[in-house]
């Protein structure tokens, strides 16, 4: 068990209304999506993905962003996160209730093309100008590097080739910077490399990992994270989960569901690691939600928790 007085916190992401259906064979209406959010929220989330402004004749199943979240009360104790890939999709988002807008930047060309339509150095571009729609509208910026454990196409990609894009996108006046795994091949290892590319730099406020569990070291790589030195951070890292364990990248072959909100509370209550943008205690609600997501997909959990159950009244030892 982690000593509380040294443990990092943990900021929990939700992303299971974005990432979580994205790549699922059915598209779900706007009133489910918006009942998935409400229900999360119930169950203790604060900080969650709630939709993607992509195109919807690429990605129906994050269409008609703007009515999901018109279908929501907003709540001062609630953060909501746009994401976005231009500043077509930043100025949607500015005209709703997000609270914060997130920036997806490939680090290779290969699958910059293939998801976005564009190279690095133009997505760096368009990342300005979302940053700079974010800025105007009173909005937090958040940049999410994908690909930058592994690419499906490029394959390895080194840490120096991270390293050039992280440089151009500190400069950019962000909130936060987030390291993606998208197609889950990433290990411990490679969390520390990256996370010391922005170790003591100020311009880099926040930091944040995106895991998938596709080669089942998404909960080791979330582990890892926690035991980085965060004394530039305010001693907070950011994780990103999804309910159920759902998720994947329509745009990347073989790509597989996120680490489940559900298993990494359990595993960092169990721990004793301070965790915020959740509650610990109400992982029941999680697993019910993640049930009931099961049926609306006719697609089966990939959390463990719910099959096995949590020792919410025993001791964390």
């Amino acid at each position: 068990m982690t000593d509380p007085s040294s443990a990092p916190v943990v900021d929990l992401v939700e992303v299971g209304p974005r990432d979580g259906l994205q790549n699922e064979a059915r598209t779900l209406s706007v009133e489910t999506r918006t009942a998935l959010v409400e229900r999360l929220v119930e169950g203790g989330v604060r900080r969650l993905e709630a939709v993607s402004f992509v195109r919807g004749d690429r990605v129906p199943q994050m269409a008609d962003a703007e009515a999901v979240l018109a279908g929501l009360t907003p709540r001062d104790d609630v953060a909501l996160i746009g994401l976005v890939l231009n500043r077509r999709g930043a100025e949607r988002a500015a005209e709703t209730i997000c609270d914060e807008l997130n920036i997806v930047l490939p680090v290779t060309d290969d699958f910059a093309t293939r998801n976005q339509g564009v190279t690095v150095e133009q997505g760096l571009e368009h990342a300005a100008a979302a940053v700079e729609v974010a800025r105007q509208a009173g909005k937090r910026a958040s940049v999410t590097l994908a690909v930058a454990f592994g690419c499906p196409f490029q394959g390895q990609v080194p840490v120096a080739q991270v390293a050039r894009v992280v440089e151009r996108v500190a400069d950019l006046g962000i909130d936060e910077l987030a390291f993606a795994d998208t197609i889950g091949v990433g290990v411990p290892s490679q969390v520390h490399a990256l996370a010391e590319l922005v170790r003591g730099d100020a311009r880099v406020p926040g930091l944040r990992f995106h895991f998938h569990n596709t080669r089942n070291t998404g909960y080791a790589n979330a582990w890892a994270a926690t035991t980085l030195d965060l004394s530039g951070h305010g001693g907070r890292v950011s994780l990103d989960a999804s309910v159920g364990g759902f998720g994947g990248c329509p745009f990347a072959p073989a790509a597989t569901g996120n680490i489940a909100t559900e298993d990494l509370l359990h595993l960092l209550r169990r721990s004793g690691v301070p965790v915020e943008g959740a509650d610990v205690d109400a992982l029941g609600s999680l697993v019910d939600t993640a049930s009931w997501l099961s049926g609306e997909l006719d697609s089966p959990v990939q959390a463990l928790l719910g099959r096995a159950g949590d020792l919410l009244g025993g001791a964390a030892s």
